[in-house]
């Protein structure tokens, strides 16, 4: 694939056509560029279409969402069951 001997040329490592696509369109997403700005750019008529299938969230999202996980699975018994 052409794709791959141009990774290959400087040394890069390989990563899926796919993936390249996501971090291209997450990046901008993540720094509050509109989504129909990304669908444009993305050559997709919805927005919806990009943020489901291109769009990952955001590392410290998950940082935040893996904090309340901790909190809640750290917390004692009876406080869980309230939850």
């Amino acid at each position: 694939m052409r794709a791959y001997k141009i990774m290959d040329e400087p040394g890069l490592r390989r990563v899926r056509l796919y993936d390249a696509r996501a971090s291209c369109l997450t990046y901008p997403a993540n720094k509050g560029v509109p989504d129909h700005i990304l669908a444009r750019w993305a050559g997709h008529t919805s927005g919806r279409t990009t943020k489901k299938w291109y769009v990952k969230p955001d590392v410290e999202d998950l940082r935040e969402a893996a904090t309340t996980w901790e909190r809640l699975h750290s917390a004692p018994t009876q406080l869980r069951e309230k939850l």
